[in-house]
Formats: structure tokens, C-alpha cells, sequence
């Protein structure tokens, strides 16, 4: 007889994935013989630069790289990240002290609540926000205290509205600009406030940076770390997944304070042995080469953004334009939940959208659209959700 093991608490405290039940409806429709078109789901599109893949091609073919990596990472990535940061922001970064390697930002951006909180401790996080920071927070049996994203506050967490002893409790605070799933971005004036406050209340910030190297009409993103200050009371997590094309690798590092890298450094100590040696030479290949790609790629976004609000705004879906990352957060009929008009648009139109609502309670009145198909096919996704006639 097979026996039947009772998960641990920390397992049923993790909260349900919301967007499993999405990826499983849009394959119900695929498999049924519809042409959907998914742009719902946060994976980029386009290939890995040919550079890179080169790379790690050549890389995989050196014996030293099928041995075990140094544990925490090889030198030569940590120098690339920090010589990323000093060309794209200005920040000196120490190699050893200051950076930490990871599987990829969602290891760090979970495993950084298990680093720093206890029981009972309290987390700051914005509502809507992506969910895997609530992950983290569960693992850690602590207490999250959800910020609210409004759109007449710019999608920026109003800390003046966070009661001061929500603020002398908490330990740590979640940012994310460009922001998932409401693409603002937030500027020098917003990071120094968020210095003061967390020097304040003695509040480690943790800045997701994924979408750093993505923003529009020319205005490059503000990194957290550019603040002085910022290193003395938080980090920085930046992916080459987005910025690279480079989801698959999972690859990405913290930047920042020593004392929180080191207890990154620690708990990864005990679970990994650092990233396959060709992916770091890859990554550290990346960080250091021309970034023409990167480029390349901003415009790319760019015409898909302009044609896809263009086109929503014709059949009279009246929204902002996306400041930065590669989605579009777009406001849904007063008559609808996100959750309604999602299934409302796959059903009739064959388009996937995510409801706001797997972002945060405040997520319920949009949905998040990926930019993550071609602009063509980006238009004809608006053309059929204009067909159901709900803007006229």
C-alpha cells in the first residue's frame, strides 16, 4: 500500500500559483485547434544574442567548467556585474563583498525572506506586485503589509499613508521599478525618499531590478543604488534574463550591502554549488560586451508598445503608455473583474491576459499585457478584442 506523506507547514503556508490555472485554460484552447495569441505570461520572445551563445558554446567544451564551481561563483562574473554597474549607473560595487551570483533573480528575490526574517517578523510589499515575493515571506512564516499601488500616485507605494509602527516593525520592503505588472518607472527623488525612510525605521530594501535595461522614449531607468545611501541599507537584484533574452540560463546577482550579500552567500552555500561554469563565462560575456543588442532590443519593444496602444486605443481601450519593462497595464470595464474580462477576452477574442488580480488585491480593475509577440501580431490581438464590440 503506497503511504501518503503530510506536507510540512512551511509547504501549505506557500500561497496557490495563480497563473497555473492561466497556463492550463490557454492550452485547453490550443489543444481544442484555436490560434491564441498568449500575452499573458512574462517569458521574452526573441532569441539570445548570437555573442552569448558563442560563448557558452565554446565555454561548455572546456574541461574546467564540468567540475564543480567554486561555491560562490567565479570572480570573473562578479567583476562583469561590477563593472556593469560602474558603466550603465556610476556605483562602485565591490566584487566579493558587495556582489552575490544567483539561479536566477527569483532565487534571491524568494530566498532573501528566509535570510532576514523570523516569525512574526513584517515585510512592506506593493500591491499589485509579483507574486513570488509573498513566496519568501510565506517560507519565513512571517507577516507581509501590502503598499498599495494607485494610479493617482504614479503606481508608487505612498509611505506616508504606512502607520509609523507598520514602519518601526517591519524589517524588510519589496520594490520593483520598471515596475511588474504596472510598467511606471520611478526616479532619483522617489529612491532617496525611500533611503531616508529605510535608514529611518532600520528597513532592509530589496530593489527587483529585472526590467532595469528596458525603458522608453529614451529615458534610461533610475537604479536603486544611484541614491546615496542605498548600499548602506538595502540591494539590488538585476537578471540577465530580460535584459539578455537569457530566461532560460537563470542567471542574475544581488548588489549592495555586504552584510545582506553575505547572508545570500550563506543560505545559497547550503543549497547550490554555484551555476554551470560555461553559464557564468556566458553571463560575464554579456555584462561585458557591446550593448548594441541591448539596443536593438529597447527598439523592438518600443515599436511593439507604440503599434499595440495605437491599435487598442482604435477601438476606444483607452490606457497609459508603458514607461518601462515590457508590458502594458491596462484598465478593465467598470462592469468586469480582471478575472471576468480575462476569460471573457480568451473565450471570444482567443487572447490571454492576466488578470490583474494575481498581481494584489489592487491589481482587480486591469490586466497585464506582454509585449512579447511581434507588433503585427500585437495589433491583431487588438483587433479582435475590438470585434466583441465592449468600447464602443
Amino acid at each position: 500500500m503506497t503511504r501518503n506523506f503530510e506536507q510540512s507547514a512551511m509547504l501549505k503556508r506557500l500561497p496557490e500559483q495563480f497563473f497555473a490555472k492561466l497556463v492550463a485554460r490557454t492550452q485547453e484552447f490550443k489543444q481544442a485547434g484555436h490560434d491564441v495569441i498568449n500575452l499573458g505570461q512574462g517569458n521574452p520572445d526573441l532569441p539570445t544574442p548570437e555573442h552569448i551563445i558563442k560563448e557558452v558554446q565554446q565555454a561548455a567544451e572546456k574541461p574546467a567548467n564540468h567540475k564543480y564551481s567554486p561555491f560562490r561563483g567565479y570572480r570573473y562574473v562578479k567583476e562583469a556585474a561590477a563593472n556593469y554597474y560602474k558603466r550603465e549607473y556610476g556605483v562602485s560595487l565591490d566584487p566579493e563583498r558587495e556582489i552575490a551570483l544567483l539561479f536566477g533573480s527569483k532565487a534571491g528575490l524568494v530566498g532573501i525572506s528566509e535570510c532576514l526574517l523570523n516569525p512574526n517578523d513584517t515585510a512592506l510589499l506593493p500591491d499589485p506586485g509579483y507574486p513570488d515575493y509573498m513566496s519568501g515571506i510565506a517560507m519565513a512564516d512571517a507577516d507581509p503589509y501590502f503598499m498599495p499601488l494607485k494610479r493617482e500616485n504614479h503606481f508608487l507605494p505612498d509611505y506616508n499613508a504606512i502607520p509609523d509602527a507598520t514602519l518601526d516593525r517591519a524589517k524588510l520592503m519589496f520594490l520593483n521599478y520598471p515596475n511588474n505588472p504596472t510598467a511606471v518607472t520611478a526616479n532619483k527623488d522617489f529612491y532617496d525618499d525611500t533611503v531616508k525612510l529605510a535608514k529611518k525605521h532600520h528597513i532592509c530594501v530589496v530593489q527587483d531590478f529585472a526590467y532595469g535595461a528596458l525603458g522608453f522614449d529614451g529615458s534610461k531607468p533610475q537604479s536603486f543604488l544611484q541614491s546615496e545611501g542605498a548600499k548602506d541599507i538595502g540591494i539590488e537584484i538585476y537578471t540577465l534574463s530580460k535584459t539578455y533574452n537569457m530566461a532560460g540560463w537563470r542567471v542574475a546577482f544581488a548588489a549592495g550591502n555586504p552584510s545582506v550579500i553575505e547572508a545570500i552567500n550563506k543560505i545559497q552555500d547550503h543549497m547550490y554549488v554555484s551555476l554551470f561554469g560555461a553559464v557564468q563565462s556566458a553571463a560575464a560575456k554579456a555584462l561585458n560586451s557591446d550593448q548594441s543588442a541591448v539596443k536593438q532590443l529597447v527598439d523592438t519593444y518600443t515599436e511593439r508598445r507604440n503599434q499595440f496602444i495605437r491599435a487598442i486605443r482604435d477601438i476606444g481601450w483607452k490606457a497609459d503608455t508603458p514607461e518601462g519593462s515590457f508590458f502594458a497595464w491596462l484598465p478593465v470595464p467598470a462592469t468586469y473583474t480582471s478575472e471576468e474580462f480575462a476569460d471573457l477576452l480568451l473565450e471570444k477574442a482567443h487572447v490571454v491576459v492576466a488578470p490583474g488580480r494575481g498581481f494584489g488585491n489592487f491589481g482587480d480593475g486591469y490586466v497585464r499585457v506582454g509585449l512579447l509577440e511581434s507588433a503585427d501580431r500585437l495589433e491583431e490581438a487588438a483587433v479582435r478584442i475590438g470585434r466583441l464590440g465592449i468600447f464602443n
